[in-house]
């Protein structure tokens, strides 16, 4: 008896791990939630699922909500997205709100937005609902040197036929703040924006900056503009410095060329003294050379002491009087 109770104990035990392992496998559950909801697919096809390692709930379920949407799509379809690396669910969703907004977007082209990384969903509802990107401050220099900071707020639309190879927002971002530049460089004063914003609008409209992009441009508001720095007098007074500098090198340069003119001009004077020295010191002999050959007698020397006497005593006296003035 215990022997025959034990077996039909793990009999019982076997079967019901069976069974798990069948329900776990084929997901007969799924089958039945798709087969109610008017989804037909074959147990079949779920068991294939499992053997090419696709979750069959990922595929059945966007499946179920497509059909109450009105959509026909293939379970080979999908299954394909998904192991491509799609995002089914993702992708169903926006069918559904394209056909709700009466966009045209094929499964095809939705497929090839969403493996190309961009958010298919969220480019549906941007092209419903329109997107505002804000562009951060952006400074530009006007003609008359006065620095203008703009900020600007761009309605866009996503554009569906170029969501695959079209630019961003950071494309759309860097050609507003290029017409910004632009419309304030041109423009003769920084009072021109000032009082007329709008200026920056219509030249950035014009230029059809949403060309090549996955957004189409409704609309620029220029929502904030200041005045900035005055560049034009920045740069005036750092050239006038620059200018100053030069201007005091060259002075510098002249200064010390003239001191070396005057140190030049103070040994020449020196070199002069010494040869009156040397010719001074060669009076004396001549002198005596006279005296000697004749050709002077003592009386003419001593009258020549005389003088040279009466000389240095005048010189002595002339000296003495200036000292007395300047006391």
């Amino acid at each position: 008896m215990p022997g025959s109770f034990v077996f039909t104990i793990g009999i019982a035990l076997l079967i019901i791990i069976l069974v798990m392992l069948f329900f776990t496998f084929i997901p007969v559950g799924l089958w039945i939630t798709a087969f109610f909801s008017g989804v037909k697919i074959r147990i079949g096809t779920l068991i294939g699922m499992r053997l090419r390692r696709v979750i069959p709930s990922r595929i059945v379920n966007p499946m179920i909500k497509a059909t109450k949407a009105g959509l026909s799509l293939g379970v080979d379809k999908l299954e394909a997205h998904y192991l491509a690396g799609g995002n089914v669910n993702t992708l169903v969703d926006a069918l559904i709100a394209a056909q709700r907004a009466n966009i045209p977007l094929e499964f095809e082209r939705a497929a090839a937005i969403d493996l190309a990384g961009r958010n298919v969903l969220e480019a549906v509802q941007v092209s419903v609902n329109p997107k505002v990107i804000e562009t951060p401050q952006i400074a530009a220099v006007a003609k008359d040197g006065i620095e203008v900071i703009a900020k600007a707020r761009v309605t866009v639309r996503a554009n569906i036929e170029r969501l695959v190879g079209g630019a961003g927002e950071e494309t759309i971002i860097a050609r507003v703040g290029e017409g910004i530049v632009t419309t304030v460089g041109s423009s003769g004063s920084h009072k021109d924006v000032l009082e007329n914003p709008d200026l920056i609008s219509k030249t950035v409209l014009d230029k059809g900056l949403d060309s090549g992009t996955a957004f189409e441009i409704l609309s620029i508001d220029i929502a904030d503009v200041d005045v900035g720095r005055n560049i034009g007098a920045k740069l005036q007074t750092e050239q006038a410095e620059a200018d100053k500098r030069i201007a005091q090198a060259k002075a510098e340069e002249r200064r010390a060329m003239a001191v070396a003119k005057e140190q030049e001009m103070v040994a020449e004077v020196q070199a002069m003294k010494a040869k009156v020295v040397e010719a001074e010191a060669e009076v004396p002999l001549a002198i005596a050379s006279a005296l000697k050959e004749g050709n002077m007698g003592f009386m003419d020397y001593y009258n020549m002491r005389n003088i040279l006497a009466d000389t240095d005593m005048r010189n002595s006296i002339s000296r003495m009087a200036d000292d007395k003035k300047q006391d």
